[in-house]
Formats: structure tokens, sequence, C-alpha cells
């Protein structure tokens, strides 16, 4: 499954859009995601934004064993993708560590 997390754009086509982060988290709990794109201003800060994505997949894969999909940054937000993109390689970086 492919999840396209963002408040205003809708998914590309063979994408799920989920709105809020929760919603992806769910997803991914699930195992079925092969692949997350992700905004990080979703419209409402106090249900979250897409870095809380980013840190539970950090927790998930050292607590969990999670294997982390294939994540991509869509968000316009440049300071906010810069540090999305720093806990992607932390993610990768972890789950091949763990993989050892």
């Amino acid at each position: 499954m492919k999840v396209f997390l963002d408040d205003i754009r809708q998914a590309p086509p063979g994408w799920k859009v989920v709105r809020w982060p929760q919603e992806a988290i769910s997803l991914l709990m699930t195992g079925a995601v092969s692949d997350i794109s992700l905004d990080h201003d979703l419209g409402n800060d106090k249900r979250g934004t897409g870095y809380d994505v980013i840190t539970w997949l950090e927790k998930a894969v050292v607590d969990y064993g999670v294997i982390p999909p294939n994540i991509k940054v869509h968000s316009a937000n440049v300071s906010a993708r810069q540090r999305m993109e720093q806990g992607i390689k932390s993610i990768n970086r972890l789950y091949r560590f763990r993989g050892r």
C-alpha cells in the first residue's frame, strides 16, 4: 500500500490519502505500507504534523523491529522538509544497524 499524508492535496493515482498523522501511523502498524509520502503542515498542529510520523517510525524501528517503508517528503515548508529528511536518514541508519 502507498500512503499519502496531506491535508489539502489529493493522492496520486494508486495512493491512499490520509489527513492526519495517526491515520498514517495506524496504517504503518499493519506492516502493509510499502511507500509513504509526507506533508509537514496539516492545518492543525494539535493533531500533529508529518514529522510526528517520522518520530514514530524512528522509535518503531528500534523498539518493535518495524521495517520502514520507502519514505518521501512532499512538504513545501523548507525547514520542516530538511528536518524530516534528517529523520529519514536516521530511520534508515537505525534499520541498517538493527539488521546486523
